[in-house]
């Protein structure tokens, strides 16, 4: 892999709020000093949607942004304006009651840029036009067999592990059941995809076939009265819910790998749990902060080795019942083997549901240079890092440091967007979930990148299509596929 270089950089992530249980570096106005490095939000420079309705070149409604990847050597500028190619995973299909038969896929976006200098209102009337989007192609997942795979629950089916495949989610119909969540893209077209599920770690070719799968520690597998058991209580139609709902010990239904990065320099690959294991304190909403951060070496990219393991503790934030909330991890991009950017958020509020205004989603920049490292002892056997929601006391968890808040009134008023009441289209949806690095391309700016935040709008549309059938969102709403970009300076990043 010495030749392999990161073929995308991703950010989007989380900034904590107040908790006395996460160790919190200062922070001065739109900067973050870690390391002795400051790394600086200048701000949104530029918005732009893909409409709701749109379809892919299978027929079916566009599902946007779970995952991105931006391809560096696509990558251009032309006088005022940028443009190039970017990469987003849709998550695993419209399920409003249940999961559906849904075929994995990547989708291909031709990207443009003008951005708005940072600080400065945009043109009247083209306030949300600086990013053109348009979707180009889609390339399905298959597995290592060529047939389909599915974004239905896999239940409690598993096809047992083979050859150098460990065993795998399956759902009633056969395929191999993928709920994919973040995505690398190497500059030979492959991909490592993470997922929910497993939760695994897969490579896949440059025309989607499955390569390899990796299996993570004991202590994350889900395990239901002593057998794996890879259901996410979703099940599809006509199928059973599990039995327990909920895992015993391992990821917690629908909070698997979501977050994943390559570092800069191509060598490890870092993946995040979207929040507690069941026995890290993850069998309670109000205990699960402390997930975990899995480090691989990547030099074998069919066969990664875990290397190092932290505790990464979660931000912690007041509901509007002054409740305490843990936000959960939504993504993640890598700085370098010590440090990456972290995106975590509330849920339920936002265009398309009730609740109309979020009240945490932010990025906070992870240090684990002082963490205990746990990969390969009795905390990957199953031993719980933080019972009930308290830290081993022989452990050192990671720190954030704050870095953006995506629910800036300022920032967002001037591109005519806001958080909160009037829930129409301009308030930002729920699930923010997708990142991408693209270069400023400017000699005097070194360190500055282009920070590309995309939603998941979770195919909310009332012109929908989908699995051979025709569909309209509960709600009322179609929720845009949306890009805000931020200008960032990133210090310390190069390949």
């Amino acid at each position: 892999m010495k030749n392999v270089r990161l073929y995308t950089a991703r950010l989007f992530a989380a900034v904590l709020a107040a908790s006395a249980a996460v160790p919190v570096v200062a922070m001065a106005e739109n900067s973050a000093t870690v390391g002795g490095l400051t790394f600086v939000n200048k701000g949104l420079v530029g918005i732009g949607r893909i409409p709701a309705n749109q379809r892919d070149k299978l027929g079916e409604t566009f599902g946007s942004g779970s995952g991105m990847a931006i391809d560096p050597a696509a990558w251009s500028r032309d006088g005022a304006g940028y443009k190039g190619t970017l990469y987003l995973l849709p998550d695993r299909g419209y399920n409003a009651v249940g999961t559906v038969d849904y075929r994995p896929r990547l989708n291909t976006i031709s990207i443009g840029l003008t951005p708005t200098a940072p600080g400065a209102a945009p043109e009247a009337g083209k306030e949300q036009s600086g990013v053109d989007a348009k979707l180009v192609d889609s390339t399905l997942f298959v597995d290592d067999k060529g047939g389909d795979m599915t974004g239905l629950d896999p239940e409690s089916g598993v096809r047992p592990a083979a050859g150098d495949f460990p065993a795998l989610p399956q759902a009633t119909n056969g395929k191999i059941a993928l709920d994919n969540e973040a995505i690398i893209r190497m500059a030979d077209g492959s991909m490592f995809v993470s997922d929910e599920y497993g939760p695994y770690i897969y490579r896949f070719s440059a025309d989607g076939h499955l390569l390899s799968a990796t299996q993570p520690p004991k202590a994350l597998l889900p395990m239901r009265k002593g057998a794996l058991s890879f259901a996410s209580n979703n099940p599809g139609p006509g199928a059973s819910a599990p039995d327990p709902k909920d895992p015993e010990t391992g990821r917690q239904n629908n909070q698997g790998l979501e977050g994943m990065a390559m570092t800069p320099d191509g060598k490890f690959i870092i993946a995040v749990l979207q929040s507690a294991a069941r026995q890290d304190g993850g069998d309670s909403g109000s205990t699960r902060q402390n997930t975990r951060a899995l480090i691989y070496d990547a030099a074998d990219p069919d066969h990664l080795k875990l290397v190092h393991e932290y505790v990464v503790p979660l931000p912690v934030f007041k509901d509007a019942k002054e409740k305490t909330t843990i936000a959960a991890e939504s993504e993640i991009v890598a700085l370098s083997d010590k440090t990456f950017l972290m995106l975590a958020r509330d849920s339920g509020n936002g265009q398309g549901l009730k609740g109309d205004t979020s009240l945490y989603r932010k990025v906070d920049i992870v240090d684990i240079s002082a963490a205990t490292d746990i990969a390969g002892n009795d905390f990957d056997d199953g031993k719980p890092i933080a019972p009930k929601g308290v830290v081993d006391p022989s452990l050192t968890p990671a720190t954030l440091t704050p870095f953006i808040d995506l629910n800036d009134k300022a920032d967002l008023t001037r591109f005519g967007l806001h958080n909160g009441a009037p829930n129409d289209k301009n308030n930002l949806s729920e699930k923010w979930e997708a990142m991408g690095l693209a270069s400023v391309l400017d000699p005097n700016l070194p360190d500055d990148y282009f920070l590309f935040v995309a939603n998941d709008n979770d195919f909310l549309t009332q012109d929908g299509f989908q699995v051979g059938a025709a569909y309209k969102a509960d709600g009322g709403a179609d929720v845009d596929t949306m890009f805000q970009v931020f200008q960032v300076t990133l210090p310390g990043l190069k390949k």
